[in-house]
């Protein structure tokens, strides 16, 4: 994520605590519960340095809060800390809307049980470039305007603008939406070249 970041701009980060596997369905949820469950603490921990925006790196809490949780969560962090609060996810929304997007298909690296396509995925976080390259060419359909990869762990940035350039679409990730979003949310309007166009929209 710091490789996004334009000169004058930091980013920070704070783990939110949580055990057991990832990327299966059998304790995703069980994860996203203790997120949100030491939200409070995490937050403390990052309005410490003032930043700009508070961002929830992790698209699977924001399916676990749903539209109405997610905004909920939202007023409280900036009601008690006074700093915008955005997600992943609700960036990715954004990055949509941005675009004018209607279709959109997604691919993840979860197991069986959360998608459709099965993949023998130990950690998202482990995949490497060329699978996730094969990822998105697998999730594109011909009636999708863009393809959206979801996941914050999930290496993504490398392969965004290879892969607009073979399917002639655009291609977002949690990890794209949510930097261009947060420096939005931050007044932050500058053009970041190789890592797809949505992040060359100021």
């Amino acid at each position: 994520m710091p490789e996004l970041a334009p000169e004058g701009v930091t980013v920070h980060f704070q783990r939110m605590v949580a055990r057991g596997p990832v990327g299966t369905l059998a304790n995703l949820q069980a994860r996203a519960k203790s997120h949100l469950e030491r939200m409070d603490e995490t937050v403390e921990m990052i309005a410490c340095v003032k930043p700009d925006v508070i961002v929830l790196a992790h698209t699977a809490t924001s399916y676990f809060l749903g539209r109405d949780g997610e905004a909920e969560l939202a007023r409280k962090v900036e009601r008690d800390t006074g700093i915008p609060f955005i997600s992943a996810l609700g960036s990715a929304v954004e990055a949509c809307r941005e675009l004018g997007l209607r279709k959109v298909a997604m691919g993840t690296a979860y197991d069986e049980a959360l998608t459709l396509k099965g993949k023998d995925v130990k950690s998202i976080f482990d995949e490497p470039r060329e699978r996730v390259y094969g990822l998105v060419r697998e999730a594109d359909r011909p009636e999708a305007q863009a393809v959206f990869l979801s996941g914050v762990g999930l290496h993504t940035l490398s392969v965004l603008a290879p892969a607009e350039r073979e399917l002639g679409k655009p291609v977002i990730s949690s990890a794209s939406a949510m930097m261009w979003y947060a420096l939005r949310t931050a007044g932050v309007r500058a053009a970041i070249p190789g890592y797809g166009r949505l992040l060359t929209r100021p």
